[in-house]
């Protein structure tokens, strides 16, 4: 097989491109690695060029700059656009790391560094499959590339860089490789993801904290309204109790529910692996169906008052949340983030001030699996993993793939290879080898196949 052959000539090579990459902090989230943002922008310039790339260079944007590339075939050919990002969550807490999380290792036949999947290790599968197509021939289509350092941190400049560039991005198809598969011997292309609204929330009572003897049981704590009105959030069957919440979202067909009943999942693994006795949710619905295509509300975080050492009997003057829901395809973000603060204020009780801050969101996607696309991605999959993929809603969120629909007007193929114990966004993140190179494999047939119809 002339595809696995390269792959196989060049392994050391496209290793030792990534660990370049992954060898720079580019934490989007951290002003003090703003340094490290270009130079790793720079960095995938050189890499794509050298991949096979016609024109590759680095635009700055009114965050961290984008890195734009692209290989022209013919102007008459389809074109795919390949979006990914290079930007990475922080390593912290370092002390939980086997080896240092910019310094990547390979260990029991994984790559052990921070990026080594999400998404420098997806990113270098996307680019490398590229190349591999390229030198033997089977590119027949256009190819641009568009990596952003800002994914991170919710894509706060590529919106407007999109519509700022709507002629230089024109595409047919989007390809991603930053989801995963359900296991590594079930290959699989997430069809859907949930989209995301996010608040902060600040309680304010009395304009200073308060002796709790003197007058614990006279003035409200602000600790205790937060938790009463958090409370409130989500009933008796597990649904979310804010008024209207419901009523755009999409009840899945039953031969989709049949669908995601045939995937394999053993919920007393599930339970064990995240040491829970009992899961939790929505009634009326299986657990692959709440994770992925229904909603859902969570407390990320919460705090106030006192948390050091020893005692100190404070009635607090504030308290604070972050909250997120997850949504499913056709409920607007901003229409649920207005419907949430409208409940909160509803809700609060005149003892309190209550102030929540809208911090970022994004809309669901799902992707037919009739497309052409779609298809070819199909085979690539069943060409490397010998297995014909599952289709699978996820129940993450990446903003922009429908921001990508709604400014540029095209459909993504979210073509990922990341597995759960990859341990992304946490410490020891990791990338087995055999899947980055039959990742690489399966997005070089992509081409393979998808290029066919493009003569």
């Amino acid at each position: 097989m002339p595809i696995q052959e390269y792959i196989r000539g060049n392994q050391d090579r496209f290793l030792e491109e990534l660990f370049t990459l992954i060898r720079i902090p580019s934490v989007s989230t951290k002003s003090e690695h703003k340094a490290d943002m270009q130079a790793c922008a720079e960095r995938w310039v050189e890499i794509l060029l050298d991949s096979g790339a016609d024109k590759a260079e680095v635009i700055p944007t009114e965050g961290n700059p984008v890195v734009y590339a692209e290989k022209m075939i013919d102007p008459e050919a389809q074109t795919v656009l390949v979006y990914a990002h290079y930007d990475v969550m922080p390593p912290e807490p370092l002390e939980l790391w086997k080896t240092a999380p910019f310094e990547p290792v390979v260990r029991n036949g994984r790559i052990w560094a921070r990026g080594a999947d999400d998404d420098k290790g997806q990113s270098m599968i996307q680019v490398k499959g590229f190349e591999t197509a390229v030198e033997y021939g089977y590119l027949k289509c256009n190819v641009k590339f568009l990596f952003e350092g800002e994914e991170e941190i919710g894509s706060p400049s590529l919106e407007a860089f999109c519509e700022k560039h709507k002629e230089m991005l024109k595409a047919d198809i989007i390809l991603v490789s930053d989801t995963s598969m359900l296991n590594a011997e079930t290959p699989s292309i997430t069809t859907g993801l949930r989209g995301l609204a996010y608040w902060e929330i600040e309680v304010t009572g009395p304009n200073r904290d308060l002796h709790s003897g003197h007058f614990g049981g006279a003035v409200a704590n602000p600790i205790n309204v937060l938790c009463s009105m958090m409370a409130r959030m989500i009933d008796e069957n597990g649904r979310i109790t804010i008024p209207h919440f419901y009523d755009d979202v999409e009840e899945v067909s039953e031969a989709e529910r049949a669908m995601i009943a045939q995937i394999p999942f053993n919920e007393e693994k599930y339970k064990k692996a995240i040491d829970v006795r009992e899961l939790a949710g929505e009634k009326g619905y299986s657990t692959l169906e709440r994770n992925s295509c229904r909603p859902s509300f969570d407390i990320c975080g919460i705090w106030g008052g006192y948390t050091g050492e020893g005692v100190k009997t404070v009635l607090p003057s504030k308290a604070y949340a972050k909250v997120s829901t997850r949504l499913v395809p056709h409920q607007q973000h901003q229409v649920i983030s207005n419907l949430f603060m409208e409940y909160m204020q509803e809700i609060a009780p005149k003892s309190v001030r209550v102030k929540v801050t809208p911090m970022h969101g994004g809309e669901g996607y799902v992707c037919p699996i009739d497309l052409p696309a779609y298809k070819s991605a199909e085979r690539g999959y069943e060409k490397a993993f010998a297995k014909k993929p599952l289709a699978v809603r996820r129940g993450g969120s990446i903003p922009i793939i429908a921001t990508f629909e709604k400014v540029l007007g095209v459909k993504t193929i979210l073509m990922g290879f990341g597995l759960e114990q990859n341990a992304i966004h946490s410490p020891n993140e990791s990338m087995p080898l055999d899947i980055f190179w039959k990742g690489i494999e399966a997005v070089a047939e992509f081409y393979k196949n998808f290029c066919a119809n493009c003569k």
